[in-house]
């Protein structure tokens, strides 16, 4: 039988991170945050650059280790990113600007998600990626598709949730979250959805055109 952990690794460590993207990575790891995978950040990155993205919108930018995949990928593209950790997207800022991000492609705005989203108009984004309170994933997934434009794209890092997801004794509120929102996106007539085992799982859910 194939070793999954082993392909897993393979894929892992086959990623070589731009320094700047490496920095932001270490950082996030001593301040006791998850980012994304080098290889979901690679896959980011390969889904910004197909879809031609201009416009991106992050839910959670963390120290900006997704932002810099997603802008790997779409160099061009104007990013805003919410979050409520003011002093995360300090250090966010700060490697943006080492990657050369102009200040005014970057717009980073402090607040909790829940209040900002609903100030956004419809269809405003090619591309969002939602990464935040695994809690709130379902509401900001609901957002995350109204405000991307038709032919867009939603990207959910984490949609395993630790591994739990496709364990059906687990039914944590969490868990459950995760699992009813693959079971959504999986049966909407509206979208075309798929999960990607790399890293903890990458929800993909494109809005028909």
């Amino acid at each position: 039988m194939p070793d999954e952990f082993a392909s897993q690794r393979y894929i892992e460590e086959r990623v070589v991170e731009r320094p700047e993207i490496a920095k932001a990575r270490r950082d996030s790891l001593e301040m006791g945050l998850k980012p994304i995978t080098p290889a979901t950040g690679a896959l980011v990155a390969q889904i910004a650059a197909a879809s031609a993205a201009r416009s991106i919108i992050e839910i959670g930018t963390g120290l900006g280790v997704s932002s810099l995949w997603l802008l790997t990928g779409a160099p061009e593209a104007t990013l805003t990113s919410i979050d409520i950790e003011v002093e995360h997207q300090q250090f966010a800022r700060e490697a943006l600007a080492a990657a050369g991000v102009p200040a005014s492609r970057a717009r980073l705005i402090a607040g909790r998600a829940a209040e900002v989203l609903p100030r956004i108009n419809d269809g405003s984004y090619d591309l969002c990626l939602v990464d935040a309170d695994p809690g709130s994933v379902l509401e900001y997934v609901e957002h995350a598709l109204r405000i991307t434009r038709p032919g867009g794209t939603v990207i959910v890092p984490r949609a395993l949730f630790h591994g739990r997801v496709p364990n059906p004794a687990l039914r944590d509120e969490l868990t459950q979250g995760f699992r009813d929102l693959a079971e959504i996106v999986g049966a909407a007539e509206g979208v075309v959805s798929a999960l990607v085992p790399v890293g903890d799982g990458l929800l993909l859910i494109t809005k028909r055109a």
